[in-house]
């Protein structure tokens, strides 16, 4: 399930949740630490490139972001960066396997939220009446 958050502030920025996403909280934090920081284009190529199978699901919700930024606040794809992606623990589904002689064995299928926020590079502009130059 994938929730898609807009908050309009002085700092356009484009949110986006994902639940329940069927992977461990560690496999999810090991590409998500990659992409942290860094362009929108520089994190497309990152994702595409990656081996792991957690790239997949942050890529689409990468994508999401994108184009909710773009449709929703008019903003530009060329100058958006991942200001904050974090990945947390979800549910956990819980199984019984059987095994021999009537016993049974836990089955612990580990769930994951996904949360990335897309905001705007502000590569000059004025503020107070001052000109301000500024990279992120």
């Amino acid at each position: 399930m994938i929730k898609n958050e807009n908050l309009e502030k002085s700092d356009k920025e484009a949110k986006v949740l994902a639940q329940h996403i069927h992977m461990s909280v560690f496999k999810a934090r090991r590409v998500i630490d990659q992409i942290r920081g860094r362009s929108y284009e520089e994190t497309l190529m990152i994702l595409e490139l990656m081996p792991y199978r957690a790239s997949y699901p942050i890529l689409k919700l990468v994508y999401s972001a994108a184009a909710n930024a773009s449709h929703n606040m008019g903003l530009n794809e060329a100058d958006l960066f991942i200001s904050k992606a974090e990945a947390n623990g979800g549910t956990i589904m819980k199984k019984l396997r059987p095994r021999a002689r009537g016993r049974s064995y836990p089955i612990k299928k580990t769930t994951c939220h996904i949360k990335i926020v897309l905001k705007e590079k502000k590569i000059y502009g004025w503020k107070n009446n001052r000109k301000i130059w500024d990279k992120k």
